[in-house]
């Protein structure tokens, strides 16, 4: 290396013949700093190539999810009356930018008892829009539906400790499922 007038050249001996200068604008030192931007521009270029792609499918989520099951009403004890059961839901949102049929679509837990499968009726989630179902009685919205349970303690549609929700189209084909196995906290967010 020599030093001249401030700046260092680096001299390379590629072939171990006579020193050879690089390009100046490749491999110069000014006052003791690098220019380092061919060489951040190389990495950044690197970084994009290297970037994992994750299939579409993957990544793919149902248009219809559940969102959450409360599974332990608030209060205490759970004594079957109407706004215990109540207090116990799932709810559903459509994800897409249409409107969806659910009409003949099906929520159920992981029983087999047939009285722990809630039907939808004529029904239309919009788009973005989120559904609750109740496992009571009371009248139903276009954001609220009721499972119509009712005869004391029961009546509730989700296990306390551990259960599984399930939505299913009309063609009986699994969209959604969520789990929980938790006494701890009262509801499990599916998202």
């Amino acid at each position: 290396m020599s030093r001249c007038a401030g700046k260092t050249t680096l001299m390379a001996n590629l072939h171990r013949g006579p020193a050879v200068s690089p390009p100046p604008h490749l491999f110069q030192l000014e006052d003791s700093k690098v220019r380092v931007l061919p060489l951040a521009l190389s990495a950044a270029a690197l970084a994009v190539v290297l970037v994992p792609v994750v299939p579409a499918q993957a990544a793919a989520l149902p248009a219809i999810q559940l969102v959450k099951v409360y599974y332990d009403s608030p209060g205490s004890p759970d004594n079957g009356a109407n706004s215990s059961l109540n207090g116990e839901y799932a709810q559903i949102k459509n994800t897409t930018r249409k409107a969806v049929s659910l009409k003949g679509w099906t929520l159920r837990d992981k029983t087999s008892a047939a009285d722990h499968v809630y039907t939808f009726g004529a029904f239309t989630l919009g788009a973005g829009k989120t559904v609750t179902v109740r496992t009571g009685k009371g009248t139903d919205t276009s954001a609220i539906r009721y499972w119509g349970r009712s005869g004391g303690t029961f009546a509730y549609i989700w296990n306390q400790t551990a259960d599984t929700a399930y939505v299913r189209n009309a063609s009986g084909k699994l969209i959604d499922s969520c789990s929980y196995n938790s006494s701890r906290v009262a509801y499990k967010s599916c998202l």
